[in-house]
């Protein structure tokens, strides 16, 4: 991302939780994903939630991106939200939390410790704008951290992060922005802070035609995509750091298990995975 400007793709999936909050095929609701986003972005999921705009193309082209973005966020939402309620840990870390607003919406984390870590810029602005929601969450814990630059252990340990109780660590949206060195060094301190009972989820792309596209989107924002990985390639690594994959699915087929609409509105997108792991024993050889 651009120093000094929050994350624009952070914002532009947020709008896509907006945009399908209570207007999907499935029980599909996020009541914070507005009050996250700016007045301008307010206004224009207003806008996509009143229908397709005249035949001009640029708008036209916006506002399908916006609707199959809506449509994958439900998949995507859904299916980690499912994993964490599963989990029930005492201790949830978000990496590159972003607009996410789980622990202001979650009942299921009334017992939870919910640690944020994003970049400084992106987490400045957050703070501002969940000051009028209620917490649902025991208590929320930010933890500011560039993860290009940042010591990642450092900084839990400094927000009171307990490496010897279990923890849900949910890995949305960041893996593909990173390098492989940057992914290494990240879950090499999620696998030293995770007690036995820990999961883990990651969303990741992995190689396909349409990233080209995509990924000329995104460097346009300034968060170029750095890793793609095959999910023989991702298992692998879970497993080097101490983590067994519990399942691990493509978008469509998530999307498909959800409701047809959503199965048809994320055909395309099966270059983007969530893999869902588990602590494995630490007697055990990894």
């Amino acid at each position: 991302m651009k120093s000094g400007i929050a994350s624009e793709t952070a914002a532009i999936v947020c709008m896509g939780r907006a945009i399908a909050h209570g207007r999907t095929a499935v029980a599909f609701s996020d009541p914070t994903a507005m009050p996250l986003l700016s007045t301008e972005q307010q206004a224009e999921v207003g806008r996509i939630r009143q229908g397709p705009p005249p035949k001009e193309w640029r708008a036209r082209f916006r506002y399908e991106h916006l609707v199959r973005e809506s449509q994958l966020m439900v998949a995507r939402t859904m299916a980690i939200d499912a994993e964490l309620r599963d989990a029930a840990v005492p201790q949830v870390v978000i990496l590159g939390a972003g607009l996410d607003g789980r622990a202001w919406r979650m009942r299921e984390l009334a017992r939870a410790a919910v640690f944020e870590v994003d970049h400084p810029d992106s987490q400045r602005q957050k703070l501002q704008r969940v000051a009028p929601l209620r917490l649902e969450a025991r208590e929320i814990r930010f933890v500011p951290l560039d993860f290009t630059h940042g010591d990642l252990a450092q900084s839990l340990e400094a927000a009171g992060h307990n490496p010897h109780v279990p923890t849900t660590w949910i890995w949305e949206g960041v893996v593909m922005y990173l390098t492989r060195a940057e992914i290494k060094s990240t879950l090499s301190t999620v696998e030293a802070r995770s007690a036995q009972g820990s999961r883990l989820i990651v969303v990741y792309h992995q190689p396909a035609l349409l990233l080209l596209l995509l990924a000329v989107m995104v460097r346009r924002m300034g968060e170029p995509i750095r890793t793609v990985l095959t999910q023989r390639q991702m298992r692998k690594l879970l497993d080097r750091y101490g983590f067994s994959t519990r399942w691990d699915r493509d978008i469509p087929t998530i999307g498909s298990e959800l409701s047809a609409e959503i199965g048809r509105a994320t055909r395309l997108m099966r270059h983007l995975r969530i893999v869902a792991a588990e602590r494995k024993n630490k007697a055990s050889p990894a």
